[in-house]
Parts: C-alpha cells; structure tokens; sequence
C-alpha cells in the first residue's frame, strides 16, 4: 500500500502522515524534510532555499529522483509530497487543505528546523510567497496547476479537525484492497 499525502505548507501532511504511516505500520517519508536537509545542506534557511530553487531545476529533479527511487523500490509507505500524487501514481492520493490564515498561525508555532518567523504575519506573508512559488515551479517544470484538487482520491479540510479526526476519516476512505 502507497499513500501519498499532499497540501499547501502548514495543512497538516507531516503530522497526518506520520500517524497514519504509524497506525498501519508501515514506513514513512517526507519530502518536506528532505528539502529543509537539503537547506541546511547549503547553509541556507528555508526561505533562502524556496528562492533559490525558483532558479534552480535541479532541486526539483534531485527531489523527484527520490520520489520515483521509492516508488521503484515496491514497499509500502506514506509519504508527505506536495507532488507525491504525481510521482507515486499507484498511490491513494489525499490532499489537505487549510484556511491560509490558520496555516500561517500552525508553521509559526511550529519548531521547523530553517523557519523562524516574528509573527502570524510574516509567516502568513512567507506562506503566500512560498504558495506562488512552487506554483510556477510546478506549472514550469511538469505543466501542473497546483493545487489541483480533481486528482486525489480524497480531499480533506483541515482547517477545524484534529489530527485524529483526519486520519480517521483517511483510513475509512482506504480502498480495502490497499490494505
């Protein structure tokens, strides 16, 4: 079984993921994390490495590259990729989406390695620059309009649930042939 779990920063896909991949036991991965490695990686933070990858192809290609080596390999998993649903195309796909402003107030009072914000609103004002960037990157690089919620399997609003109440709903939307 494959899931791959999508939305825009701050929706929830790490920490639905990591559930749900601990729930059924199977292993999980993450491509935000790979990217905030990748950062560090250059010395950069996060915003400094957002606008570089504007720039630079081949961050993206090294991240799909991951993505389809995971895919190859026939485990199970769940992943957290804004592209997943791309890459991993045998996948239940999930995507999440989340009001901009309570997104802006959950990566603020998050402890992200590369992202430190003042306030709700610079992370708020952080989020939109990041939302159109990776909008352009991926109409650019794979003629994709993210978000582009027609192609899941599944579309939650995370917006006013709880962890719990989201992968509960996930795991009962599960075609039992995944399981």
């Amino acid at each position: 079984m494959k899931i791959t779990v999508s939305g825009i920063v701050g929706s929830g896909k790490s920490t639905i993921a990591k559930m749900l991949a601990e729930k059924l036991g199977i292993e999980y991965f993450s491509v935000g994390k790979i990217m905030r490695d990748m950062a560090v990686e250059r010395g950069l933070t996060m915003q400094e490495f957002t606008e570089v990858a504007k720039g630079d192809k081949e961050i993206d290609f090294e991240l799909d590259n991951r993505q389809k080596a995971l895919n190859s390999s026939g485990g199970n998993f769940v992943m957290d990729s804004r592209l997943g649903f791309h890459f991993i195309s045998d996948s239940f796909k999930v995507f999440l989406k989340v009001d901009l402003s309570e997104a802006a107030k959950r990566i603020h009072g998050s402890a992200r390695e590369g992202e430190k914000y003042f306030g709700v609103e610079e992370a708020l004002e952080y989020l939109e620059k990041r939302i159109l960037a990776e909008k352009i990157r991926y109409k650019q690089c794979y003629d994709i309009d993210f978000p582009c919620e027609e192609k899941f399997d599944l579309v939650i609003d995370t917006t006013k649930k709880n962890p719990e109440e989201i992968v509960k709903e996930i795991l009962s939307s599960v075609p039992d042939e995944s399981c």
